[in-house]
């Protein structure tokens, strides 16, 4: 959803202001279908529209206070809170990107995700505001969720030097076991994850949210390992 402001213009807000003012900045962006927050400046939710509360917990007492990348899926929360982060020091000015999270019931859907930053009376950065909106057309059937251990750890090596391009000799030696023993584990991936060769497991792995994003070399979200 797009934000009725200049792309290259924060919010002014004087932080003399109560809550009630920030209540009524809220509520211009509170519309039928999207999720609005305020985040402080450790980015932790501060205040939230109904439709943020019944997405992600019922009540201000279950979200209020919690990280709000910890509501993403795992594999995107290190490049959204650097994102957010540059909001707060200032080096952006808005944010558009498209995010999987997790409900209260633990059910992925994608949004179009929109911040700006809220500055006070200093013209420091004092909150990000966050909207989010269901994204049409994107699929979450095959995103996993943080419970669900896809990987052993042997597997989540092998998936790693895959993505980084190495081939089987090599990612033998790195790992300690036999070619034979690479291409077994291999070909368990690419059962697992129900695709043709490589480049799609690679491809498919991104896709799933099972490799972190903006990582390099690429790197296996942890809560996927078992």
């Amino acid at each position: 959803m797009a934000i009725p402001a200049p792309a290259d213009t924060a919010i002014s807000h004087d932080a003399g202001r109560d809550q009630l003012e920030y209540a009524d900045l809220l509520g211009q962006f509170d519309q039928p279908g999207a999720c609005v927050a305020r985040l402080d400046a450790n980015l932790l939710v501060q205040q939230a529209n109904q439709e943020f509360f019944r997405q992600f917990g019922g009540s201000s007492a279950d979200v209020c206070g919690r990280d709000f990348c910890d509501l993403a899926h795992p594999s995107l929360r290190q490049p959204l809170r650097h994102q957010l982060s540059r909001l707060v020091d200032g080096t952006r000015r808005r944010f558009a990107t498209h995010v999987v999270a997790f409900t209260a019931e633990d059910t992925p859907f994608t949004s179009a995700l929109t911040a700006v930053p809220v500055r006070g009376e200093t013209s420091r950065v004092a909150s990000i505001l966050v909207v989010m909106r269901s994204a049409a057309g994107f699929e979450d059937a095959d995103v996993v969720t943080p419970h669900k251990k896809v990987l052993t750890e042997i597997e989540a090596r092998i998936l790693e030097g895959i993505a980084a391009g190495v081939s089987t000799v090599p990612l033998a030696s790195r790992l300690y076991l036999s070619r034979q023993g690479v291409e077994y584990h291999v070909t368990r991936l690419l059962r697992k994850l129900r695709v043709p060769n490589r480049a799609a497991l690679v491809s498919r792995a991104y896709s799933m949210g099972v490799l972190e994003v903006g990582s390099w070399p690429p790197k296996v979200v942890r809560d996927f390992v078992k």
